[in-house]
């Protein structure tokens, strides 16, 4: 079990002038309960933390755009495509991780705004591919545009270890991810 004095002190509820909110609750939990070690909070909550800040700017920003994350991510699903800039719906679920209901409702959605259309696929008249118009490739390459520089300035503070928690994820990833 981690030693105690590896946390900064601090008063309860407030971040240390070292550590953060997260050092403060560990230290409470090895207070409360030194029987059960609590360290995987310091990944954990904080990842928790992160995803929660990062969720609230990255919905901002795409709402800039009068779009929601998963409108964007069927976008970008297609842009990513390459020209002529379709999937099927098939891949499209998959790209995305969307179930095909909700699919189809943010499709439509972005149907009626004119950014995507539903075509016959040329390979195969029964199959129909989604593809984004042309006002749809001029949106998702401004709001890409946006949403990169944005996740540029939340990895700021990271300096060069932003490289490192990537491949630490990554492999996190690969062995958790079924």
């Amino acid at each position: 079990m981690p030693r105690t004095d590896d946390i900064p002190a601090s008063r309860p509820g407030l971040p240390a002038s070292t550590g953060d909110r997260v050092d403060a609750i560990i230290a409470e939990w090895r207070r409360e309960r030194p029987d059960v070690d609590p360290s995987p909070q310091g990944v954990i909550g904080r990842l928790h933390r992160v995803a929660d800040m990062l969720d609230a700017e990255l919905t901002a920003n795409f709402a800039r755009f009068s779009l929601t994350r998963g409108e964007f991510d069927v976008l970008a699903t297609l842009r990513r495509a390459g020209s002529p800039f379709g999937r099927t719906a098939g891949e499209l679920a998959e790209h995305t991780m969307i179930t095909s209901g909700g699919l189809t409702k943010r499709v439509d959605r972005l149907i009626a705004r004119g950014l995507v259309e539903r075509n016959v696929d040329d390979a195969d008249a029964r199959r129909r591919l989604i593809a984004l118009t042309p006002a749809g490739v001029a949106l998702v390459d401004e709001a890409f545009t946006s949403h990169m520089a944005l996740e540029h300035r939340l990895l700021q503070p990271l300096g060069g270890d932003g490289d490192i928690l990537a491949t630490v994820l990554r492999r996190w990833l690969i062995a958790t991810d079924g």
